[in-house]
């Protein structure tokens, strides 16, 4: 047994040594794991060497076994002192690599600003959601129906040359208006509805100082009982004083939209000139039964605004095409 004692013993002096030096010449951490599981794992060298206890009497096997946990201690020891190394290597390498020079001048990056468009766009929805509209949108690729005929306009109708707009091979269209939104709202809502539907528009128009194929339009609508043209005229003249920070004169021109019974455009006052703004009018009675609405008990007022066109009176562009070109020379104005 003495035999078997001192060999064990031997191989413990031997491990500790092997290990030790392994340790002590490790490079990284991935290195040093390798290293753990080699000597100290369940597999490891120490769990090899100690199988040979079952060959001692039962006086031997407590002094091997302390000496065992010795060898174990100590390895470990050297494992959790080497790794407190290089983590703390670590650490200074990324520090030194992350150094921030407070001396050093800043990296300039120009501030950026709304397009002259999208800032009159949110000036409008601020303006009606104040006055307790829900913003609603819908898709700019829309069908036949929801552009043209549950807004009172059958295929046949003259009104569609005036509207004329991008057809698809799929049979369906860009949409020409956002009124295409008060329909499908109105499908899902009941009355009462006040909606501000926002939004790119399409029409097959000739570009020029003041026209464009793709534009942008603004529309409201309001559906309850009791609702009459005077509701429109007093929403108009609250809408327009808080859009032009004054109180502005508003007249109201008879006109036609096939959606609207009567129908007007909206002219506005401003800087001693009348400047036309938009079109507006009581909704039709065929559009209200479209969506299922009894038009024996609801009324209601739309109305619809460019935004480009608000954009160029209060910025006083002259032409509309500046506003597409993206020319930084002419944004940076804004």
């Amino acid at each position: 047994m003495t035999t078997a004692v001192n060999d064990l013993d031997t191989q413990l002096a031997a491990l500790q040594q092997e290990a030790t030096d392994a340790i002590a010449n490790s490079q990284t951490l991935e290195e040093l794991e390798q290293l753990r599981v080699n000597y100290l794992g369940k597999k490891g060298q120490l769990s090899l060497v100690l199988r040979g206890m079952g060959k001692l009497d039962a006086e031997n096997r407590p002094r091997v076994g302390a000496l065992a946990n010795e060898v174990k201690e100590a390895l470990q020891n050297n494992l959790d002192s080497k790794r407190q190394h290089f983590q703390a290597a670590q650490i200074q390498a990324k520090l030194a690599a992350e150094t921030l020079d407070v001396s050093m001048p800043g990296v300039y990056r120009p501030q950026g600003k709304l397009h002259p468009i999208n800032s009159t766009i949110d000036r409008v929805l601020d303006i009606f959601v104040g006055l307790g509209y829900t913003v609603a949108t819908g898709p700019e690729m829309e069908t036949d129906y929801y552009n043209f005929e549950a807004l009172n306009t059958p295929p046949d109708h003259p009104a569609r040359d005036m509207q004329d707009t991008f057809y698809l091979p799929d049979g369906n269209l860009l949409r020409t208006h956002t009124s295409s939104v008060q329909i499908r709202y109105m499908e899902d809502n009941e009355p009462p509805i006040r909606i501000i539907a926002p939004g790119r528009v399409y029409r097959r128009d000739t570009v020029d100082a003041t026209h464009a194929a793709v534009f942008h339009q603004i529309e409201i609508l309001a559906v309850d009982e009791g609702i009459t043209f005077t509701d429109l005229k007093g929403i108009l003249k609250v809408f327009f004083q808080e859009m032009f920070g004054e109180e502005v004169p508003v007249r109201l021109r008879a006109s036609y939209f096939p959606f609207t019974e009567p129908s007007a455009e909206i002219d506005v006052q401003w800087k001693g000139k009348w400047l036309e703004m938009g079109g507006c009018g009581m909704v039709d009675p065929n559009v209200l039964k479209a969506v299922g609405y009894d038009p024996e008990v609801y009324t209601g007022f739309a109305a619809g605004f460019g935004a480009e066109r608000f954009a160029m009176v209060f910025h006083q562009i002259d032409d509309i095409r500046r506003l597409y070109n993206s020319d930084l020379r002419f944004l940076r104005q804004f």
